[in-house]
């Protein structure tokens, strides 16, 4: 028993938290940066001030995740993040094919739990920041649940709160509103009638429960919604609220220091949807549906903006500016909303496209004035205009890994941050963060300090695709449908592919390409034939050019609803068939026409339909029209890009097999193998279905022998990356990897890795 006695007023309890690295914030980018550094041997603290980690994607908000594939409608192919961010994905679909955002809770938690280096402090609230000599020595927090304060000194600190909790309290620079077009040649830089800041929602979940259920709004709903709501005709019982993005509001207001106020307004509003939900009479098939949940916290989107080195803006994103220190890249849209939200007449949103991914430069990870600062997350160094695509949850989580690393290269290095930026460091970090999965743009992730490029390699078969099986019914043309095949640069070729036509037309066929290698906008145009077709089925011969560079070919059949094309169930990596037409979430038109003086360019979206609906086109070459060697193994990038970049082995192989051979034997820690996970697939974390709980072109099974010693069998894997340990004390001069898919499909390896 516990007597306290009157007494002078008391302390609250404290506990000291040392640390190599403080992370501030456990959205995912908090939580990213905490667990590469926790990788990477950091002692590292995380402070969230909410009950769960996840921020906007976790159970209190119920936002998706998404980034550079913007839901699969942009031209952005292949494009989905690597690292951490893609591992949670990953296993997401696995363990939680619902999308449900409890069960995403869970799995974050479980990833935190799993690094012994870091401590996880939830319900823990910063308000207070020592700093001297332009450095962040110590924070002080206070956890409301155990009423225990808390003293964290780190040797570097992350601010990823969102709101710049940590930014503000150190004296770091930082920005809040919208930038004049001047400043940075930003024609998309908003006037006052769009506003400066991009508002807060709250999300709200319905459930048909088979029975009528009436329901009586409380006093505070909004009321006469659709004289106060413009786009009220667009409330449908079949979307969940949490597809209702764009009720927004307080773009007009301090989104830091007003947020209750903010709350407050978005809570009137969303009880008064549900009430003219409900109770207008304008939705009788809302009849079963009751109020499930609704969020208690809304989701922010802006406020602080904090200043690095290097301030991203519009001509990065557009003009996929390269620079000597990208480390991450983005790709979602400049997504610029109405101040006013909810209650104006302009659209919800108003979204441009690049033409492919940007990257991201370190230089706008970490504060120009705080030398120990790192910030991530939506206080990245951003124009307000650039903020518009880089705020996306997947985008910041890989800014998270990136900073993680970073600290842990700082740490081993003695340096500040911008000291990354010499040519040396440079590399590592690149090469820290390749090794990891994460996808460095312009990079060969296979080609420094990796010891399987010193092995002679052999492997059991290669695939030389020479053709997929008509075996997957008929795509009728309601709209272009296009073949995406790597491009060869050696020869001309030609395919030929089953039609059916329901009288005799002429198909229209043309042969694209991107105008950068990099990219998969097929905005030009090598040739065009019309095909005249007779009435049933047959095939037609499509000449296939040789390309002068390596890229992809894009071999299109034209818009014709009396003709059909042959389709095939076959996956193989690096191969994608593509429509004409945006995508609803998205784009609402197949083309995006900029406004003249707007910065950005006018181009044809072309966009996969997902599995299983989404097929490849059939076809016989008179010659391979790829050649998937082992010598992508130890070179490249590790996902398609101008390529495949992939050893594919042939389908007959019953027993897929690498062979490496030392002549002269090595000493090594780990192996490591980067495997086709579906990097064009987005995987939204929560509310929507994916068809596939583990992705068709992974590898599932893997034995590993050393110097014909099994020393690791693996089965049933769903990570885009295998590790696996080996013997330090063991000269090794052969390993030998057998690999299965479980699916079926050929077995394909991205890359291998020894270190």
């Amino acid at each position: 028993m516990i007597v306290a006695d009157a007494s002078a007023p008391r302390e609250l309890k404290t506990v000291h938290v040392a640390a190599d690295f403080v992370v501030v914030g456990g959205g995912l980018s908090g939580t990213c940066a905490a667990i590469a550094a926790a990788r990477a041997g950091l002692k590292v603290a995380l402070v969230q001030d909410r009950p769960v980690l996840g921020g906007n994607a976790s159970s209190e908000v119920r936002l998706w995740i998404l980034g550079a594939t913007s839901h699969g409608g942009n031209n952005n192919r292949w494009a989905r993040e690597g690292g951490i961010i893609n591992e949670l994905l990953l296993e997401n679909q696995f363990r939680n094919p619902g999308g449900n955002p409890v069960i995403f809770d869970s799995l974050v938690q479980d990833w935190v739990g799993r690094e012994k280096n870091l401590t996880v402090l939830v319900n823990t609230q910063v308000f207070h920041a020592v700093t001297e000599a332009n450095r962040v020595r110590e924070i002080h927090a206070f956890n409301s649940q155990n009423s225990t304060m808390y003293r964290l000194t780190g040797d570097f600190f992350a601010d990823s709160s969102g709101d710049g909790i940590l930014v503000h309290l150190s004296g770091a620079a930082y920005r809040m509103g919208a930038e004049k077009a001047e400043e940075f040649d930003e024609p998309m830089a908003p006037g006052d009638n769009y506003g400066e800041l991009l508002g807060h929602s709250m999300y709200f979940y319905t459930k048909d429960v088979g029975h009528p259920v009436d329901y009586v709004a409380p006093d505070f709903a909004l009321k006469d919604v659709p004289a106060l709501i413009p786009r009220y005709r667009r409330f449908r019982t079949t979307e969940q609220g949490c597809s209702l993005w764009w009720i927004e509001w307080g773009g007009r207001l301090d989104t830091i220091h007003q947020s209750e106020e903010i709350k407050s307004e978005l809570q009137k509003i969303v009880y008064g949807v549900w009430n003219y939900i409900k109770n207008s009479g304008a939705f009788p098939d809302a009849a079963n549906l009751t109020l499930e949940w609704v969020g208690t916290i809304p989701g922010k989107r802006e406020s602080r903006r904090a200043e690095g080195d290097y301030i991203l803006r519009q001509r990065d994103i557009v003009e996929q500016v390269e620079h000597d220190d990208d480390v991450c890249h983005g790709g979602w849209s400049i997504d610029l909303h109405p101040a006013d939200g909810v209650y104006g007449d302009a659209d919800g949103c108003n979204q441009y496209h690049a033409k492919g991914i940007y990257g991201i430069p370190f230089r706008s990870m970490y504060s120009r004035n705080i030398d120990n600062l790192f910030t991530n997350g939506r206080l990245l160094s951003a124009s307000h205009v650039a903020f518009g695509s880089t705020r996306v949850m997947a985008t910041s989580s890989t800014v998270g890994q990136a900073i993680g690393t970073a600290a842990a290269l700082c740490v081993k290095n003695h340096c500040r941050p911008r000291d990354l930026l010499k040519a040396e460091f440079m590399a590592a970090f690149k090469r820290m963060l390749s090794a990891a999965g994460h996808y460095v743009p312009h990079y060969d992730a296979l080609a420094d300090g990796n010891l399987a490029r010193e092995a002679d390699i052999s492997v059991s078969s290669t695939l030389s695709l020479s053709g997929l099986a008509h075996d997957g019914g008929w795509k009728r043309l309601a709209v272009s449908y296009a073949q995406m095949l790597p491009g060869r640069t050696d020869r001309d070729n030609v395919i030929h592919v089953p039609v059916r036509a329901d009288a005799a037309t002429t198909l229209a066929v043309e042969l694209r390409v991107a105008e950068r290698p990099e990219n998969h906008t097929p905005e030009v145009r090598l040739t065009a034939i019309d095909l005249p077709l007779v009435a049933g089925e047959q095939t037609v011969a499509v000449p296939l050019p040789r390309l002068e560079r390596q890229q992809y070919l894009f071999v299109s059949f034209g818009e014709n609803p009396a003709v059909e094309v042959g389709l095939s169930t076959e996956q193989v990596t690096g191969l994608l068939a593509v429509k004409k037409g945006g995508l609803d979430k998205v784009s609402t038109t197949a083309r995006q026409e900029a406004p003249d003086g707007l910065g950005v360019h006018s181009f044809d979206f072309w966009v996969p339909e997902r599995r299983p609906n989404g097929r490849n086109i059939a076809f016989a070459a008179d010659a391979p029209v790829h050649v998937f060697s082992a010598d992508n193994l130890v070179g490249g990038p590790l996902r398609p890009i101008a390529a495949p970049n992939a050893w594919v082995a042939d389908r007959a192989d019953a027993a897929p097999t690498v062979e490496l051979g030392f002549a002269k034997p090595i000493k090594a820690a780990r192996l490591s193998l980067y495997l086709d996970c579906d990097y064009d697939h987005p995987l939204e974390s929560v509310q929507y279905r994916h068809n596939d709980r583990v992705m068709p072109l992974l590898v599932h099974g893997l034995d590993v022998l050393a110097n014909g010693r099994s020393i690791a069998a693996i089965a049933d894997n769903r990570s885009p990356v295998i590790t696996v340990d080996l013997p330090e004390d063991e000269e090794i001069s052969s390993l030998t990897l057998r690999l299965a898919n479980a699916q079926g499909h050929p077995v394909a390896l991205l890359g291998i890795r020894i270190e």
